[in-house]
C-alpha cells in the first residue's frame, strides 16, 4: 500500500476500482499494433488523515509523458478562450509587465503562455514531452524539455531569473512528489510571486459523476481541505480559489507565502461546504462507486440495444477521459466502428486497449452513422455545433456522463 502523497499517512481507503486499463493517452500507430499492451490497476483511494484523494497506483511518468505524448491543449475554441481569459485575469489583476516572467509547468505546446506573451510579459515553458516542446518552440514560445525538479528550476533563474507568476493547468494532479514541486515552485518564485494551479474539482467529480476523469496521469483528484495543512509546512498558504468551468468543473487555487496576500472568504466558504456534504465520508464515497457501476451498466446497456437493431455508433473525440470510458465499459469494436477527432497527433492511430482506429471528424459526414457517442462530453455544446449538419441530416449524439441521454 502507497503513503499518502501529501501527508505520509498509511491509512488510505479504496473506494472505487475501475479495473486494469492501458495508459489513456497510448494511442498506437499501426505498425505498434502487435507489441504486447501492459495494462495497469486504476483504483481511487481517500486518506482517513488528511482527505487528500488519490490513485494507489503509479504508472512512472517516463511511460506516460516521455515517448510521443499525444496530448495538445488547444484543439477546441472554448479552450482557447478559457486560456486567454486565464492570462487576462493574472495580468490585470497581480500588475504584470515586461519585466515579469510567467514560467508554466507542463506547458505543452504553449497555448497559455501565448496569452501571456500577447499581453507582454516574459514567458518560458517546462514539458518533458520532446514532440509537444518542438511544437511550442516552432510556436514561438521558448520552451524547456525536462521535468519540472531542482535541476531545471536552476536552468530557468540562470537563464531568466525568478518569476513573478508560475502557472500549472492540469498539471498539478499528474504529479508524485508534491513535496519537491512546492519546495521547487518556492525556489522558482520571487519573495511576492504567486503560484496558481488547475485541476478538475473533486466535488464535481463526485457530484456530477465525471468518473471518466480518472486515470493514470491523474494521480491526485484536487479539494481545498487537504491542501491547507499540506501548504503549511512550506509557510505557503491559499488565498483564493476560482471556480471555472472548463473540464466539467475546475479550481484554480492561488498560492503564495504565508501573509503575503490577503485571503479571501472563499478559501474557508469551499472547505465548509466539503465538510458539510461529508465528501470525505466513506458512506459518500462508496455510494459514488455504487452510482459509477450503475452507469456503465446503462450506456453498456443503451448501446447493445441499439447495436441489436442494425444500428451504426461511432465515437466522437478521443480524449483521456474517453478512453477511460471505453476500457472501464468494455466498449470496444464491437459497438464503436472508429472514433472521430480533430487532433492530427491522433488520427491515424489507435485508440489504448481495443484500439478502434481513430479518423478525422469528415468521416461523419462522409458515413453518417446512426449515432455518435460524445466522449470529450465537456466540449458538448461546441463540438454539437461543430457537427450540425449531421444532426440535420438525422445523426444522433449520446452523452455518457453523468446520465447516458440521446440528443
Amino acid at each position: 500500500m502507497l503513503n499518502c502523497r501529501l501527508c505520509g499517512s498509511t491509512d488510505l481507503y479504496k473506494f472505487l476500482d475501475l479495473g486494469f486499463t492501458p495508459p489513456a493517452d497510448q494511442f498506437r500507430r499501426k505498425d505498434q499494433l502487435k507489441e504486447p499492451v501492459i495494462h495497469y490497476p486504476l483504483e481511487v483511494c481517500v486518506c482517513d488523515v488528511c482527505s487528500f484523494v488519490q490513485l494507489n497506483h503509479i504508472v512512472t511518468p517516463e511511460i506516460l509523458y516521455r515517448n510521443d505524448y499525444p496530448y495538445e491543449s488547444s484543439t477546441t475554441r472554448q479552450g482557447y478562450e478559457h486560456w486567454d481569459g486565464f492570462a487576462e485575469d493574472v495580468v490585470s489583476r497581480f500588475d504584470l509587465d515586461k519585466d515579469s516572467l510567467v514560467v508554466d509547468i507542463g506547458s505543452n505546446v504553449g497555448t497559455l503562455l501565448s496569452r501571456f506573451k500577447s499581453r507582454g510579459t516574459k514567458v518560458l515553458g517546462v514539458d518533458p514531452a520532446a514532440n509537444i516542446v518542438r511544437m511550442a518552440n516552432e510556436n514561438g514560445i521558448e520552451t524547456i524539455c525536462d521535468f519540472f525538479n531542482s535541476e531545471s528550476v536552476d536552468t530557468i533563474t540562470e537563464k531568466s531569473g525568478k518569476a513573478s507568476v508560475i502557472t500549472g493547468t492540469n498539471v498539478f494532479a499528474h504529479i508524485d512528489d508534491l513535496s519537491s514541486f512546492i519546495n521547487n515552485a518556492k525556489k522558482l518564485m520571487t519573495k511576492k510571486g504567486v503560484l496558481i494551479i488547475e485541476a478538475p474539482y473533486f466535488v464535481n467529480l463526485v457530484n456530477k459523476l465525471e468518473y471518466d476523469t480518472i486515470y493514470h496521469e491523474h494521480l491526485s483528484y484536487i479539494s481545498i481541505k487537504p491542501l491547507v495543512p499540506f501548504l503549511e509546512k512550506f509557510n505557503m498558504e491559499i488565498f483564493d480559489v476560482r471556480q471555472v468551468d472548463i473540464h466539467g468543473g475546475s479550481c484554480r487555487i492561488y498560492m503564495a507565502e504565508k501573509n503575503s496576500r490577503k485571503v479571501e472568504p472563499i478559501v474557508g466558504e469551499l472547505i465548509e461546504n466539503e465538510i458539510s456534504m461529508k465528501l470525505y465520508d466513506h458512506k459518500t464515497l462508496d455510494e459514488f462507486s455504487e452510482k459509477v457501476k450503475q452507469n456503465r451498466f446503462e450506456l453498456t446497456t443503451l448501446l447493445s440495444k441499439l447495436k441489436s437493431e442494425g444500428k451504426t455508433i461511432v465515437g466522437v473525440s478521443a480524449p483521456a477521459k474517453g478512453m477511460t470510458l471505453l476500457n472501464y465499459c468494455k466498449i470496444g469494436k464491437q459497438l464503436l466502428d472508429v472514433v472521430t477527432e480533430k487532433s492530427k497527433l491522433k488520427i491515424g492511430r489507435y485508440t489504448p486497449g481495443d484500439h478502434i482506429p481513430v479518423v478525422t471528424d469528415e468521416y461523419l459526414l462522409e458515413h453518417q452513422p446512426d449515432y455518435a457517442l460524445l466522449l470529450a462530453w465537456n466540449f458538448a455544446d461546441e463540438i454539437i455545433k461543430n457537427n450540425s449538419e449531421y444532426q440535420k441530416r438525422g445523426g444522433k449524439f449520446i452523452i455518457p456522463i453523468p446520465m447516458p441521454h440521446i440528443v
